[in-house]
């Protein structure tokens, strides 16, 4: 036996664009072993992009085709001057990169901003959903913290409204998003909110993100259609839920199981960012659960 053998070799990966629609869509993709691998598609949260999926790409990607997109307003995506930052655009736009990949059927990451994207994309085409891996990624009122519901309430007249917009694009509260929550922050790589900073600093990035903090509501307001959806098509479904995230708590990753009863859920006692510090257990429930899902 070689010392190569004996390895948990890491994923070869590719670094891509695709023009959507008149966007630039920057994407990661594994590039795995088998053609038939299946195939999960990452959505992000925010304050992020793509790049919060590297080490989980580099675990699985030798046996699963992981497909990371950055939306308009994140990452490295260039957007045209006078695009319409708005939750729906955004699943205009992952669903025409899913297309032009020719992905016809796929499981879904969702996470933060990517549960509302990805729902989006299962009420247009649930035929093309083979199922969901669900990591604090909200559907349910009772998921909101008070400071969600407080935030989620802003409109751009709200006294207050801009300023706390600002401040959470600092520094600080990029950085809390990552440590907050977490038993153990010293587990957490300062590269991610780093990266996060500079992009957030990006021209015309933070405008995206504002006009998206305030269309929220409207992801609120699409939660019963999205467990309608759930009720309806009962997809197979894994839950990961770090249980001190400050925006989406426990009973949201709860309510999952009253539509989806047959879900499998899994705690774990970190916060916002889970693949951060519990990628070594959160990765092989990830692998397993798509070894059971059909491919078509």
């Amino acid at each position: 036996m070689t010392v190569a053998s004996t390895l948990s070799l890491p994923a070869r990966t590719a670094h891509r664009f695709v023009e959507v629609d008149g966007v630039d869509v920057f994407y990661r993709e594994s590039l795995p072993e088998r053609p038939d691998a299946p195939v999960l598609l990452l959505l992000h949260g925010f304050p992020s992009a793509s790049h919060q999926f590297r080490r989980l790409i580099d675990t699985l990607g030798r046996d699963h085709r992981l497909i990371a997109p950055d939306y308009p307003g994140s990452g490295y995506t260039v957007a045209p001057e006078g695009f319409t930052y708005s939750f729906d655009r955004l699943a205009d736009i992952v669903e025409g990169f899913t297309e032009r990949l020719g992905l016809r059927r796929f499981a879904m990451y969702l996470f933060d901003f990517g549960a509302p994207v990805g729902f989006r994309l299962a009420l247009r085409h649930p035929e093309r959903i083979a199922g969901l891996v669900v990591q604090n990624g909200n559907a349910y009122e009772e998921g909101l913290s008070g400071a969600a519901r407080a935030f989620t309430a802003l409109t751009p007249d709200t006294p207050g409204a801009e300023q706390a917009v600002l401040d959470l694009l600092a520094p600080g509260s990029v950085r809390a998003q990552y440590e907050g929550g977490t038993a153990d922050p010293e587990l957490i790589a300062p590269e991610g909110w780093l990266l996060d900073q500079h992009f957030l600093d990006l021209p015309g990035h933070r405008e995206a993100q504002r006009a998206l903090f305030y269309d929220y509501k409207n992801n609120v307001a699409a939660y019963p259609a999205w467990q309608a959806w759930l009720r309806e098509h009962r997809p197979p479904t894994l839950i990961t839920w770090g249980t001190g995230d400050p925006f989406f708590t426990v009973p949201g990753a709860r309510a999952y199981l009253r539509d989806l009863p047959a879900a499998e859920l899994h705690l774990f006692d970190t916060g916002h960012f889970a693949l951060e510090d519990h990628l070594p257990r959160i990765a092989p429930l990830i692998a397993g659960f798509l070894s059971g899902v059909p491919a078509a």
